[in-house]
């Protein structure tokens, strides 16, 4: 038996056995994306780029969750890490099944580049919909369940995540292969680092991806500051290039003037792994003197390790036995729907909410994104076996007649090339005059909303210019308001959105999956209680925030923010068909005690929120969530939980970047949204506080 194949051997023995056994070239041309096999060894070839954001993606059917930043919504670790178990189920099955039948194309691998736990500090961000959200300890902890959900716990890894994009990235799209983002070390290590951290200690993430724009002067794949913090938390997987960002560092970043140059540079830095081409060239920079073997071997060895630690070249492994059966499966698909009911959040609701039927004889659906599966998708998608839209969703749910109409095209002024324009107005005006009720169906699709290269929209590569809808969906709803209808609005976007229209109730729906139809439904008529909550801030205008290429924090995001009267809906805020109250707060040695109550006439579900104010020169402006727990209640049922507080909520972090203990004063709040006076006036209530005064 080959000496990597002994299973007694660490995966790094036996990874070191394998580069030994490799020349220079061969060892080389497994640091691209695309490796081939290595004949000698009987190792196949391997393509290291998959994708499971929110379901395996671009390889077939699979289960397809909300997309990312509806999952955050959820505020629910153990959720959020059940749907990760089932992508990471079907991604080994799919893998297992198309390894027997030698298809071992892209998109069909075990290393999946997810989750992104960039900070979402700019609306506009067309990518912002993979994230997890504005705050740093969110998406920390989501970023955490989500890797170990992935990953498994069992003695391979099941798959391998990827922690992205390393570092300060968040727009704007059409400028990142040149862009340079300026960070001072305060925001670096308070905002911009904290989810990476995390990802890399706690769940011990295996991989991590650079970005493509510089940051502080340095490429991010190429980044020394960027590698050593890796280094200082313990990396020990791989590093990876975003794709194609390498050949960025000649072509658009000049910090190199050839490809040599560039793929050296990037492989002296700490990049193993390009996605991309520019690698090609590393036996050029070898023979130039650029790179020695051994930067080459070093790179294939963490490779290597990787498949490894996959069990990619163990005789057998626990998770052979998963196959197609799984996929996409009845079980699955209940998660699925479960979590897009758990991640839409109700921003208005003036009682018209939960629908009675025995008062509807018709409703109109109207809207681009009615009958839009592009609408439940998102991007980084995959395939669903079936599709639930917003339409089908109701149809399916209510007895009586439901009327439809586009009502006009997503973006553009006609549906039909030779038609006047506002073509389809006219028909929603005459459903909605025949409808007792109507839920208008706007928002937008990962083809206007997205990354830069992978839209096809006609707008700001993927980035939204501002924050209102397209002006034909402007048109249509004040259109359809005009009747004087009952008009319920719901908007199917991946980020802050201003709907600019007075309207009955109105619920953000993200891109919800598969299931968004029935789940929209479920809302709608009561056999659930919405309970998503915003993990982003939503503002009035895009005229009144910081410029977009400004990284600084300054009044970006709920705990910045300076300017509230541009504040919409705050983050944590979300309306349910009850009425929860938190009382009786305590705190004692870094445990927080609190008793919830439903004092409304219905069961819910809620999101308890723990927020943390510090008072010393180097304190967050306003505070920072350290807690959150989704509790169900039943109406009158009280329940006591508790929240372990981590010592570093209690930290500052100075303009030099160090987290430090400073001051002795702090406010815990609790409730069901943030402490703000816009949350306790959108719901009613009032968080809890107490003061805590360290010793």
């Amino acid at each position: 038996m080959e000496k990597y194949k002994n299973e007694e051997l660490t995966p790094q023995e036996r990874a070191e056995a394998i580069v030994g056994e490799l020349t220079v070239e061969e060892a080389a041309s497994q640091l691209k994306y695309d490796a081939p096999s290595i004949e000698a060894l009987g190792i196949p070839a391997y393509n290291w780029w998959s994708e499971g954001l929110h379901g395996v993606a671009r390889a077939g059917v699979a289960t397809m969750f909300p997309q990312s930043i509806g999952l955050a919504a959820m505020f629910d670790e153990e959720l959020l890490k059940k749907a990760a178990e089932i992508i990471s189920d079907e991604a080994r099955a799919k893998y297992n099944e198309y390894s027997a039948h030698g298809d071992r194309d892209i998109f069909k691998g075990l290393t999946l580049w997810s989750p992104n736990v960039n900070i979402f500090r700019d609306p506009r961000w067309g990518r912002g919909q993979e994230t997890f959200g504005e705050d740093p300890y969110l998406t920390s902890r989501l970023g955490i369940a989500f890797t170990k959900g992935l990953q498994g716990n069992g003695k391979v890894l099941k798959t391998a995540a990827c922690a992205k994009h390393f570092a300060v990235h968040s727009g704007p799209e059409a400028s990142r292969h040149e862009f340079d983002a300026t960070v001072s070390e305060k925001d670096m290590t308070e905002t911009y680092l904290p989810a990476f951290e995390a990802l890399v200690k706690e769940a011990k993430v295996e991989s991590v991806m650079g970005a493509y724009n510089r940051v502080l002067g340095e490429p991010a794949c190429a980044s020394k500051r960027l590698m050593k913090k890796l280094e200082e938390w313990g990396f020990d997987g791989h590093f990876v290039s975003d794709c194609w960002a390498l050949k960025d560092f000649h072509m658009n970043h000049k910090v190199t003037k050839t490809a040599p140059e560039s793929a050296a540079m990037a492989l002296k830095s700490g990049c193993d792994l390009n996605c991309g081409s520019t690698y090609i060239h590393l036996l050029i920079a070898l023979k130039e003197g650029l790179i020695t073997e051994e930067d080459i071997r070093s790179s294939c060895v963490k490779l290597m390790r990787t498949r490894v630690r996959l069990g990619m070249f163990d005789e057998k492994t626990e998770y052979d036995n998963l196959d197609s059966s799984i996929v996409a499966c009845g079980r699955n698909k209940i998660v699925s729907l479960e979590c897009a009911r758990r991640s839409m959040v109700l921003l208005k609701n003036n009682g018209i909410l939960p629908l009675d039927r025995s008062k509807l004889k018709t409703i109109g659906v109207i809207g681009p994104n009615a009958d839009s599966r592009a609408a439940l998708e998102g991007n980084y998608n995959g395939t669903a076996d079936r599709y639930i839209t917003f339409l089908e969703g109701i149809q399916d749910e209510f007895e009586g007649r439901v009327m439809y109409s586009q009502g006009c095209h997503l973006y553009k002024d006609r549906v039909m090339g030779l038609a006047m324009a506002d073509d389809r107005i006219t028909e929603a005006e005459i459903v909605a005059e025949h409808s007792d009720v109507v839920v208008l169906c706007v928002g937008l699709d990962a083809g206007i909303e997205g990354e830069e290269g992978d839209t096809s929209n006609e707008f700001s590569s993927g980035d939204k210019n501002d924050l209102r809808l397209p002006e034909s969906q402007r048109k249509l709803i004040k259109a359809v308001i005009s009747k004087g209808k009952p008009v319920i609005i719901v908007t199917a976007a991946g980020s802050s959105m201003n709907v600019e229209a007075d309207c009955d109730a109105l619920i953000h729906a993200w891109y919800p999956g598969q299931n968004g139809g029935r789940a929209l439904a479920d809302i709608l008529f009561g056999r659930v209680s919405p309970s998503g909550k915003l993990p982003v801030t939503f503002y009035e205008s895009a005229d009144k925030l910081p410029d977009f290429e400004d990284y600084s924090m300054k009044n970006r995001t709920y705990r910045y923010i300076r300017d509230n009267e541009n504040v919409l809906y705050p983050f944590g805020f979300g309306l349910t068909y009850s009425k929860v109250k938190c009382g009786g707060l305590k705190y004692n040695n870094g445990t927080a005690e609190v008793t919830v109550t439903n004092e409304g006439n219905a069961y819910t579900e809620d999101v308890v929120q723990l927020y943390i104010k510090g008072y010393s020169e180097n304190a967050v402006l306003n505070y920072s969530l350290c807690g959150f727990r989704r509790v169900s209640l039943e109406k009158g049922e009280s329940k006591t939980i508790s929240f372990e507080i981590s010592d570093s909520a209690f930290e500052a972090v100075n303009e030099h970047g160090e987290r430090v203990h400073e001051g002795k004063r702090f406010t815990l709040y609790c409730g069901v949204s943030q402490p703000d006076a816009l949350s306790e006036k959108l719901t009613g209530s009032k968080c809890v506080s107490v003061e805590i005064v360290l010793k």
